[in-house]
């Protein structure tokens, strides 16, 4: 039934400001942008060797309220130097969730809360390595 991530959707009060936080970790510029009204309210881009897409969305379109703290499912994205990742994020502002942890060889994570209250995982990920070396 499920055949693969499609978007890893976060929401931000200011879409601008995560958009340029987002272009610095990724090094990358988004490939869509939409307004409403004039203002920023959904930015994509794509990451990876899958291109798997991380979009940005204006917390006014939420489906919810939003809550003070960070919750709600982790979703990892393979980095090859886990600790490099963690130290780097750290650096541009995140705050630690999860420190660096290995769950048996070759699999480990960790996670942050950007600046905008989500939570972003990392992990070393043998399996990847071997599906994305096929």
């Amino acid at each position: 039934m499920l055949r693969g991530l499609t978007t890893v959707s976060f929401y931000a009060d200011d879409v601008t400001a995560a958009v340029r936080w987002y272009a610095g970790l990724l090094g990358l510029e988004p490939y869509f942008t939409r307004s409403v009204e004039g203002v920023p309210a959904y930015a994509e881009f794509r990451v990876g060797d899958y291109e798997h897409e991380l979009g940005i969305i204006a917390a006014r379109f939420a489906p919810r309220p939003r809550s003070e703290e960070a919750g709600g499912a982790v979703v990892y994205w393979h980095v090859d130097d886990i600790e490099a990742a963690f130290e780097r994020l750290l650096s541009l502002g995140a705050t630690p969730h999860g420190k660096p942890t290995e769950h048996g060889p070759g699999f480990v994570t960790a996670s942050v809360v950007d600046p905008f209250g989500n939570i972003l995982g990392v992990m070393y990920n043998e399996h990847y390595l071997a599906i994305a070396g096929r």
